[in-house]
């Protein structure tokens, strides 16, 4: 007997609100689901626990993906510039040896 298909979480949302709201109870959830009751509790306790993190946390500071992408930013920004430094290095070292070039005249 193969695992249920996996159920989306907007739907796991809308189950566990009607739980939280009273309409139904965790066992009628449940039945009408054809889920076991552990998965809806554990949907409700996963759902409680994350609005109390953001809550907690709050929405003051940047997001962790947000984070990410400044560090992405900055990283890459650093190896730009190094990227130019050299390739005027290189211009200079051709220019040395070869001469001056055309396009600097």
């Amino acid at each position: 007997m193969g695992r249920p298909p996996q159920i989306p979480a907007e739907k796991k949302t809308r189950i566990v609100l009607a739980v939280l709201a009273g309409e139904l109870s965790i066992a009628e959830a449940a039945r009408k689901e054809k889920v076991s009751e552990q998965s809806i509790g554990r949907w409700k306790a996963d759902f409680l626990e994350a609005g109390k993190s953001a809550l907690t946390s709050g929405r003051s500071g940047p997001s962790t993906r947000e984070q990410q992408l400044e560090a992405e930013v900055t990283e890459l920004t650093q190896a730009l510039g190094e990227a130019a430094v050299e390739i005027r290095v290189w211009k200079k070292s051709a220019e040395g040896r070869l001469g001056p070039s055309r396009t600097s005249r």
